[in-house]
């Protein structure tokens, strides 16, 4: 597969080949049958495009936007994550989108957590993806990263329609960060 005919950059060679992993995991497990990998890379600051949509049965990079990370994940950087209740965290590793809904963010997506003990506590904590507006590239340049949502992934206001409506319904997303934790944890990324 030629990944998007080298139109847009793309992740990170290690985190590609762990959520490739992962999904083909998920999918010996009847787990999921997507064909569509998302994949954040908090490796990079919140200042950078983070977050890849890759259609893969068209080989194709389908949207790379900027996301933000909770407020106790850290500042530019997210390098503490937590699957606790009111921990204002993000969580890393495998989720699968749900179904859509209207909250106080507008359009949101369900995420639930396919990893015990890593990210199984999404839903209860209430881990959407949903637009918000510090999320732009105007707000990096201002505060020198971007705002922080409580721990979900929180997207461009001026994408977060057409990015939630794509990933509605049992799309694969990964949140990756070497975090020696989990990776000796998951059961998907491997070390």
């Amino acid at each position: 597969m030629v990944l998007n005919a080298g139109k847009l950059p793309l992740p990170g060679k290690d985190v590609f080949d762990k959520a490739m992993t992962g999904l083909y995991s998920l999918a010996k497990e009847n787990s999921t049958r997507s064909k569509t990998i998302s994949i954040i890379d908090f490796t990079l600051p919140s200042t950078k495009k983070r977050l890849w949509v890759i259609d893969l049965s068209e080989g194709r990079i389908v949207h790379h936007s900027l996301v933000a990370h909770g407020k106790n994940s850290g500042e530019l950087y997210a390098r503490e994550f937590s699957n606790a209740h009111d921990s204002n965290k993000s969580s890393l590793g495998f989720f699968l989108t749900g179904k859509t809904y209207r909250g106080k963010h507008g359009l949101s997506l369900k995420l639930h957590g396919l990893e015990p003990g890593i990210n199984d506590q999404a839903e209860s904590r209430a881990i959407v993806i949903h637009g918000a507006e510090y999320v732009n590239e105007e707000y990096a340049k201002k505060a020198g990263r971007l705002g922080r949502s409580w721990g979900c992934p929180a997207i461009p206001m001026d994408k977060h329609k057409e990015i939630i409506n794509f990933l509605a319904n049992g799309t694969c997303v990964f949140i990756y960060y070497p975090d020696r934790n989990y990776l000796s944890k998951s059961r998907f990324a491997g070390t």
